[in-house]
Formats: C-alpha cells, sequence, structure tokens
C-alpha cells in the first residue's frame, strides 16, 4: 500500500463497466450518472436516483475522456448534454459525502481527532483507518504510521477533516474497525481519483 494514499482492495461486490475505459471493477470505485427530463447528463454519487445508470471511473480523466468523446450519449443512446464544470460538481458532492460519513463516524464514537486521541488508538491497536490532512506537517505525520493491515487517508485539506470534527482545522484523525469505516475508505477512493490530476489543494501524496 502506497503510504500517501489508499491501498485499492478489489471488492466482491457488484461490478460494472466503465464507459471511458471499458473496464469492469466494483461499483464503489465508479461515478453512476443518469439523464435528466431535459436531456442533461446527471452525476448520481450516491447511486440512487432513478432511471438506467451508466458508470465512469471516479478520476478526472476518465470523466473528461466521456465527456470529450462524448460516450454519454453512446452509452445512454441518446441526444444529451453535460453541463460546464461536471468534474468539479462530482468533486465536490463526493467530498460533502466524505465529510458527512466521518462526521457520524465521530458521533458514534468510532472516530477521534488529534495527535494524542490518535496515537493512543494506534498504540491500543484500536484505529483501522488512519486520516491525515494532505496539508499538514510532513514531520508530524511521519510520526504516526497506518495501522497494521490497516488504511491510510490523505487526500483531505485540514479544513475540510476540520468539518467533520466540528473544528476548525484537523490535521490527525482515526477510525476505528467496523462501522463506517468502510464506506469512509469507498469514498476517500473516489474522492482521491477525482483530485490526482488538481495541484495543490487537496492532492494527494505519493
Amino acid at each position: 500500500m502506497a503510504r500517501g494514499g489508499i491501498d485499492k482492495d478489489r471488492s466482491d461486490g457488484p461490478e460494472r463497466k466503465c464507459l471511458a475505459t471499458g473496464e469492469v471493477q466494483p461499483k464503489q470505485g465508479l461515478i453512476r450518472f443518469v439523464v435528466g427530463p431535459d436531456g442533461q447528463v446527471v452525476p448520481d454519487v450516491l447511486g440512487k436516483l432513478p432511471g438506467r445508470g451508466v458508470y465512469v471511473t471516479a478520476s478526472r480523466s476518465a470523466i473528461a475522456t466521456a465527456v470529450k468523446k462524448k460516450l454519454f450519449a453512446r452509452g445512454f443512446k441518446a441526444q444529451v448534454s453535460v453541463p460546464e464544470g461536471m468534474e468539479d460538481e462530482i468533486e465536490g458532492q463526493v467530498l460533502r459525502r466524505l465529510v458527512e460519513l466521518i462526521s457520524l463516524a465521530r458521533k458514534s464514537g468510532d472516530a477521534v481527532a488529534g495527535y494524542e486521541k490518535v496515537k493512543d488508538w494506534l498504540a491500543k491497536e484500536h484505529a483501522r483507518v488512519l486520516i491525515q490532512a494532505i496539508d499538514g506537517s510532513g514531520r508530524g505525520k511521519s510520526k504516526l504510521s497506518t495501522p497494521h493491515r490497516g488504511k491510510f487517508i490523505g487526500c483531505l485539506t485540514a479544513d475540510e477533516l476540520g468539518m467533520a470534527f466540528g473544528r476548525q482545522t484537523v490535521i490527525h484523525a482515526a477510525l476505528a474497525s467496523g462501522g463506517l469505516g468502510k464506506r469512509v475508505v469507498e469514498e476517500a477512493q473516489r474522492l482521491q481519483g477525482l483530485r490526482e490530476m488538481v495541484g495543490g489543494k487537496g492532492r494527494t501524496e505519493g
């Protein structure tokens, strides 16, 4: 597993074919799209909108390919329009969902923030996922290690991670095993993919 991101385990869950790459992969690594009443392509981040859906890998490059090559029209077998700035809208939706999931984990007692609390959870082998802000001090972050057989998330800024904990900023956080941990990791994988071509803010270390 790369220290700067999340290892991409394959899942036993439902799989779908990416419209842009042609690869078949687990649904949680894809973004679902449907067509609205006005013929406009609508990203369905939660996967709950009615209608026939097509799937694209959760990365800016794959979405850009689908737009450039007019693959949505082919996938839906209809003339469709794609809204300007759709990639940014998708990233924003995935970010909000990730923050919401971490916040829910915090409220249920399955997430903590702050160097000392995270260090304590790691020492007691209570932590399953280590989360560190991409813009935090490298020296400070290097003092904490990813749990054995655990996961590491490094695609959020300190401000974004702070929102999940009701604070201005958070550099270090951890999730316990079970609970919402698996869903948090899956959503973080999607956000990481959507940010891999973005310089500066939110870029995943690697």
